[in-house]
């Protein structure tokens, strides 16, 4: 399992603290996708500063 697997299934884990109902969905479903872009941060699939406007020629 790589860093980006274990981010996102650490992410909805985490989301499914919280209380039954559409808004615990909604909670899941970011805390998942925060989870997962930290996983690709660390795999080294995506660059924090692409996203952010930074590129690695500036």
């Amino acid at each position: 399992m790589n860093g980006t697997q274990t981010g996102l299934l650490a992410g909805l884990v985490l989301g499914l603290a919280a209380a039954s109902g559409f808004a615990a969905f909604l909670v899941t479903l970011a805390v998942g996708v925060i989870g997962l872009v930290v996983g690709r941060v660390l795999d080294g699939q995506l660059d924090l500063g692409d996203l952010l406007g930074r590129g690695r020629d500036k």
